[in-house]
């Protein structure tokens, strides 16, 4: 019960403070910008603070891996945590990406708290599966 209301409190503020955006055009785009700016930030605690480092290569398994083994092979290609500050800026991004979410969410009539009810139930269910 309290998730729903931490989710529809959120919802309400968003809408009650979202003034200038209230376009359906606008939210997408500014949904879009937010996202971007999480992204940036990310970017930025490797290539301008240096607190991560992004260590990528191919992903691989042994043969002999089952599917529910995989996850133990797979890397995040990440080293290293955000630092206090970049940790701070990351979730502030992604905290403006919930805002538009949320916006996005009362232009279409939706809840957010069971759009995430819908989503879990199905991550739940179908697992691994859920994504592929």
């Amino acid at each position: 019960m309290h998730d729903n209301k931490c989710c529809s409190d959120f919802q309400s503020a968003v809408d009650e403070y979202l003034i200038r955006h209230r376009s359906v055009l606008d939210v997408l785009t500014k949904y879009q910008e937010a996202s971007a700016r999480v992204n940036r930030a990310v970017a930025k605690a490797v290539t301008g603070c240096g607190c991560v480092q992004v260590a990528a290569a191919r992903q691989s398994a042994p043969e002999t891996t089952t599917y529910s083994e995989l996850k133990e092979h797979m890397s995040s290609h990440l080293v290293g945590e955000p630092c206090a500050q970049c940790r701070e800026i990351i979730a502030t991004e992604i905290g403006h990406s919930m805002f538009y979410l949320a916006a996005l969410c009362n232009a279409t009539g939706l809840s957010l708290h069971q759009v995430m009810q819908q989503e879990y139930k199905n991550v739940k269910t179908l697992g691994a599966f859920h994504l592929t």
